[in-house]
């Protein structure tokens, strides 16, 4: 039985409280669907900015009415301190996944950006440590390697910011360094590499490569690469992402805390090479 076996068994003997925010979004509600499923008490947050009303009627169908009694559901805004004060009460870990995502969106978009993912994330983390949550597990970006030109990305080596919404995820890494140092919450940032998986959205003008093209071609509509295809990513499925985020909320281990990791696949996809995997 591997680490995360063992963890799914004693989590489903031993119940715990989980506020996931942007619950209603493409990593959240996927979190949500695993907690349910261990039979977990799970309070989601959303205000539907970008998650989807039907990403929670998905949810409640996969796990049945009996897990779904388990969830809660508040929709608010994490720029409203209050609404996390409440989210984050008797709370034993905190999972927050809700931001506004996408580079595009934050360079047209700076100020909005910067409200949801930075002041947003202040006041989520500022209630876990008045709530005194157990851990407070955050998504961070591979966004914040900026410039830095080394392949593979390792946490230590990071360049500087290309775009407003990398700068709002250095800041939440920051901001999560100074709240451990000053206030001795514990805290573990995912630095997420281009998820991918169920519930994710293939429309709007930031979707992601994989649901756009998968839409497309289920439609017999025209996938568009762009440049010479010859550009890399590392994709990684939304799976591994939340266990990640289980094992990095449960950890015993000390030296694990007060840090942030790549949570990738360790592989390099060109788009022309995904586009052949698709094609299929």
């Amino acid at each position: 039985m591997n680490p995360y076996q063992e963890l799914q068994r004693i989590l489903s003997s031993e119940p715990k409280s989980w506020l996931v925010t942007g619950a209603a979004g493409f990593i959240g509600s996927n979190l949500a669907e695993t907690l349910l499923n261990l039979h977990q008490r799970v309070i989601g947050l959303d205000n539907f900015s970008t998650g989807r009303r039907g990403s929670l009627e998905d949810l409640r169908q996969k796990v049945g009415e009996a897990k779904w009694a388990g969830f809660t559901f508040l929709e608010a805004d994490i720029c409203d301190s209050q609404a996390c004060k409440v989210a984050c009460t008797g709370i034993d870990y905190v999972l927050h996944q809700a931001a506004l995502g996408s580079v595009p969106r934050s360079i047209v978009d700076p100020a909005a950006t910067n409200q949801s993912n930075v002041t947003g994330f202040v006041n989520i983390l500022s209630a876990a440590k008045e709530a005194d949550v157990k851990r407070f597990v955050f998504a961070s970006s591979s966004s914040v390697y900026g410039d830095h030109p080394g392949l593979p990305k390792v946490e230590e080596q990071i360049g500087g910011c290309l775009s407003p919404y990398a700068v709002s995820k250095r800041v939440n890494e920051l901001y999560a360094d100074v709240f451990a140092r000053c206030y001795g919450i514990e805290c573990i940032g995912l630095r997420y590499f281009n998820v991918f998986g169920p519930r994710q959205d293939p429309n709007g003008a930031y979707a992601a490569v994989i649901p756009k093209w998968i839409d497309a071609m289920i439609h017999n509509a025209e996938v568009r690469v762009n440049g010479d295809g010859k550009t890399s990513r590392d994709f990684c499925f939304v799976a591994n992402v939340v266990q990640a985020n289980l094992l990095a909320a449960t950890t015993q281990d000390p030296a694990a805390l007060n840090q942030v990791y790549n949570i990738a696949a360790s592989r390099r996809t060109t788009l022309n090479q995904l586009f052949e995997s698709l094609d299929r």
